[in-house]
């Protein structure tokens, strides 16, 4: 095992990033979304099919989750484009030439018990696969999601459903967005705080999924890779512990409401030296009878209910300047309290108000 996660750093900067979304964290998120999956068209815009885990999750419950259509493209530089159907569990080389190789999509309309056995799985899939040639076609470029053609179907789609690099997640928030497109997609706890995708928490336009946030994701990642955390039959895996879930459909768990229990005390809460706000270290603290503006770490918008608290922003960068936050004694625009003489600045925070008092 590497001794430093220069790697994925590196893989980070990488239009490939090649981090794969294990099958049972996909399974384990999708569950929640059946009702909103059916007579869908759903488009994932980041994922070579014969290597994509959200491939295998939609084409294997096409049927049971009713949907219309499942398309799915990748980039012309995947290092596994048509090479191998890994989606299979097999070694099976296809093409053994990787000069020269270029972007398709895959297109399902419907996945039939071509085997008769009395079940829809992976060995269908296969079948439909190689005997549907108008399944798979080729692209003229290169399968960015940003390209003329994965826009197009883009347009055609309801919902994304995908791990997008994590070098181009503004690039494809954007994207997305800017054709109205519901998404279920993977992303990071600092991804929340980007300028693309604040705002549409702030509007109770997206939300974090229903995987324990901040709980972390194992990735396989390929052999080349120096740095990981473990080899699971035979594959490497990293962890990154940042991932979250992000996504533009209902979170059942987002209309809970939060119970407070403590009674607010100047002498228990600490002002904020540039702010009119006070600094709230753990939700589990938050005062119930407080109806001032809170500074609460950003964990917070795991639990956050748009019902019983509104979101002002975040206590750092632009969004600070937007609300007015002065500059503290570094000369930055974080927040920032004094202790014992001593000016500190806490860990991120999220402004917010109890909409309930």
């Amino acid at each position: 095992m590497g001794n430093s996660f220069k790697d994925l750093n590196k893989a980070k900067a990488n239009k490939n990033d090649e981090f794969y979304t294990r099958l049972p964290d996909i399974e384990l998120e999708m569950k929640h979304y059946k009702d909103h999956f059916k007579d869908k068209i759903i488009f994932c815009n980041c994922d070579d099919p014969y290597e994509s885990n959200f491939f295998k999750y939609f084409s294997m419950n096409f049927k049971y989750l009713g949907l219309k259509k499942l398309i799915a493209t990748c980039y012309g530089t995947s290092p596994i484009v048509y090479t191998q159907l890994n989606i299979f569990g097999e070694e099976e080389v296809i093409s053994t030439v990787r000069e020269g190789k270029k972007a398709y999509k895959i297109e399902i309309t419907e996945v039939e018990d071509l085997n008769e056995d009395g079940a829809i799985d992976l060995t269908d899939v296969k079948q439909l696969l190689r005997s549907k040639k108008n399944v798979l076609t080729m692209l003229e470029g290169d399968g960015d999601f940003r390209s003329e053609e994965c826009i197009e179907l883009l347009k055609e789609c309801d919902i994304v459903v995908t791990n997008p690099p994590f070098s181009l997640f503004s690039a494809f928030i954007t994207t997305v967005t800017q054709y109205e497109k519901d998404f279920i997609i993977i992303g990071n706890t600092n991804s929340l705080k980007y300028k693309e995708v604040f705002p549409l928490i702030r509007a109770d336009k997206a939300r974090t999924g229903y995987t324990n946030f901040n709980k972390g994701m194992f990735f396989e990642i390929p052999d080349h890779y120096e740095t990981y955390h473990h080899i699971e039959n035979g594959k490497k895996f990293a962890r990154v512990a940042s991932s979250c879930w992000i996504t533009t459909l209902p979170v059942s768990k987002h209309t809970e409401f939060v119970s407070l229990y403590k009674k607010y005390s100047p002498d228990n809460y600490i002002k904020y030296d540039n702010y009119d706000a006070i600094d709230v270290s753990t939700y589990t603290d938050i005062p119930y009878d407080y109806d001032g503006i809170m500074g609460v770490p950003t964990t917070f918008l795991d639990k956050l209910n748009p019902e019983q608290f509104e979101l002002l922003g975040y206590g750092g960068g632009d969004f600070a300047k937007e609300l007015g936050i002065r500059k503290n004694h570094r000369g930055r625009t974080d927040l920032a309290y004094t202790i014992d003489g001593q000016p500190k600045c806490p860990y991120a925070r999220i402004l917010i108000r109890n909409k309930m008092i």
